[in-house]
């Protein structure tokens, strides 16, 4: 049985309701481009909202981190994962969440326990040592000298303050050679498989911990790297996860794996995961700004990748690669099924406009080749028309001119840096957002989508949504730019409802019920068969939402549109602040 039908049969044998898969691109944490981990969906009832499938979930979530996207290449990185998670809100704690860790991979997974370790806290001058998990591994039969506490990896926190806690992480000796007596968490050959996160304290402003009065159990699996240790796998791209795609490159390609490894792994990580953004609801499209330039980026990387294998680009290899994983995914993703014809158009329009880059790119580089290419040229040519530096050394050698290589690297880093550093408020996730001013831009984007079907029409709907806590920017769906006029009739009915002090009331019911009652949704395939409703006035607006909002629109201050423009082929973009 596949592993997520394991861990999913096994854990709705525990009482636990599974949950949907949210999107990979998240409606309502705008401190991310991405989901990039399975807690981040259910960051609200982490935070104390009931949710409605009650206090006990799993699920498998689908992830994406782009982080790690210049390690993609390697044996264990993906761009692209898929997380299995089970969560307590309130309900059990370490006992039950480490008991039903245990169970699952000796039982389940049948892992003997001699190839298992643990990590767990060993306290600082806030937190005690966590007495309480390491007896319990004991009576689950960890021996002592497989037990590590350490004080800097198993702890967690996603911000400087709010929930946070210890954690225990579980590892398998994945190697071929002798089962060390004690566990080194140092030593490589143990990986980690698992993670069981404890929020049992608050961090405040202050520095202090307090207890929190109610507890959540947090765990996360990932697919890919579980999968090929149980399949014996040192390379997790020879697991049966990856073989499918893997042999379709080989054939298409007309090479072998073995001493084209890098290549075939970019393509297969990259396609994979553009076939995912591309089918979400969010309906992102290649672009030169956040998630489009993500998804931009990769099905660039992966054409290159291509060419290095001599693969014909303007063939249909990419439909091919794509037509596979969708067959390999849509049992657990309809979304795949749903958007088939969107997924191909994206890629080979991509791959059209790509061509054309190269070409240019080709041209640009007849210009500057009339003598040696330095540094900052070279890099010019690969952030500006995608060429890759060894397609530069390649064209530079049959003209006897020399790359100064060293100096396109370091401009190369200097790009990763400000890359970096410009993505840290955009990936840092966690229980951080949602601060007060968020909550009110996110009541704010209800209100500006009710104006605008107003002032535009009724088929405007809402594309997606972006909050800082200095503005924010939603994105809808319509044919023109909007004129003055439009512009100010919206702002001046958001104002209006604003000044009206309209209650902002929640309401659970059935998926169904909410539907027929004119709630709007944006990804009505992610919510659950009970969900939330916000209704904002007597008929101002109604949407399903997971929240947060304000109590009442008084709270929200002046709203005030910035700017108006366009943000993708049939989508407009408004910034807008609250004063």
């Amino acid at each position: 049985m596949n592993l997520k039908d394991l861990y999913i049969n096994f854990f709705v044998n525990k009482n636990h309701k599974q949950i949907p898969s949210a999107p990979v691109v998240p409606e309502n944490d705008p401190s991310v481009l991405f989901n990039t981990a399975g807690m981040q969906p259910l960051i609200p009832y982490l935070m104390g909202q009931p949710h409605p499938y009650g206090t006990k979930l799993c699920d498998y979530q689908k992830c994406i981190r782009t982080n790690d996207l210049d390690n993609i290449g390697d044996t264990y990185h993906h761009t692209f994962f898929e997380m299995l998670g089970n969560w307590s809100l309130g309900d059990y704690f370490k006992k039950e969440a480490i008991e039903w860790s245990a169970e699952f991979l000796t039982k389940e997974l049948n892992i003997p326990k001699e190839r298992l370790a643990v990590t767990i806290f060993a306290g600082n001058d806030l937190i005690p040592f966590d007495q309480e998990a390491h007896d319990l591994w004991i009576q689950q039969g960890i021996p002592e000298e497989r037990i590590c506490p350490t004080s800097d990896d198993n702890f967690w926190i996603a911000g400087d303050t709010g929930p946070c806690g210890p954690d225990t992480e579980m590892f398998y000796w994945r190697s071929n050679d002798p089962i060390p007596d004690k566990f080194d968490n140092e030593d490589e050959r143990w990986v980690e498989i698992w993670n069981d996160v404890f929020m049992q304290y608050e961090k405040h402003q202050d520095g202090t911990i307090t207890e929190l009065p109610k507890k959540n159990v947090d765990t996360g699996m990932g697919v890919e790297r579980t999968t090929a240790i149980l399949e014996g796998k040192m390379d997790n791209y020879e697991s049966s996860i990856w073989v499918p795609i893997i042999n379709l490159i080989e054939e298409i390609s007309n090479l072998p794996y073995k001493g084209n490894e890098e290549s075939m792994r970019i393509i297969a990580d990259h396609l994979r995961t553009a076939v995912f953004i591309l089918a979400d609801p969010a309906g992102i499209k290649p672009s030169n700004t956040d998630q489009g330039y993500i998804l931009r980026r990769l099905i660039r990387r992966a054409i290159r990748h291509a060419k290095k294998l001599n693969i014909d680009i303007n063939s249909d290899w990419e439909q091919k690669i794509a037509i596979k994983l969708i067959e390999q995914y849509n049992k657990y993703y309809s979304e795949l099924n749903d958007n088939y014809n969107v997924i191909l158009e994206g890629l080979k329009n991509e791959k059209i406009k790509f061509n054309r880059t190269l070409e240019k790119g080709l041209r640009e580089f007849e210009k500057v080749s009339n003598k040696d290419i330095d540094g900052i040229t070279a890099f010019h040519l690969f952030d500006t028309y995608g060429f890759p530096i060894e397609l530069t050394i390649e064209l530079a050698n049959e003209k006897n001119l020399k790359v100064d290589i060293e100096g396109y690297n370091t401009k190369f880093k200097e790009h990763q840096e400000l890359s970096r550093t410009a993505s840290q408020g955009k990936f840092k996730g966690g229980l951080a957002g949602n601060s007060e001013i968020e909550t009110r831009y996110h009541t704010a984007t209800h209100l500006l989508n009710a104006a605008l079907k107003v002032v535009i029409g009724p088929d405007v709907h809402q594309k997606g949504s972006n909050i800082t806590e200095e503005r924010m920017r939603f994105d809808f769906s319509c044919d023109h730019k909007l004129s003055d006029d439009e512009k100010q009739k919206t702002e001046e009915l958001v104002n209006k409802w604003i000044n009206e002090s309209l209650d902002v009331r929640c309401d659970e019911m059935s998926k169904e019920e909410a539907i027929n009652s004119g709630a709007e949704c944006m990804f009505i395939e992610k919510y659950p068969d009970i969900v939330t409703v916000y209704t904002i006035g007597d008929n101002v607006s109604k949407e399903l939402c997971g929240g947060p909002h304000v109590k009442n629109t008084s709270e929200l201050g002046h709203f005030r549109i910035k700017k108006e423009e366009a943000s993708s082929a049939g989508v407009r973009r408004i910034k807008a602040v609250l004063e």
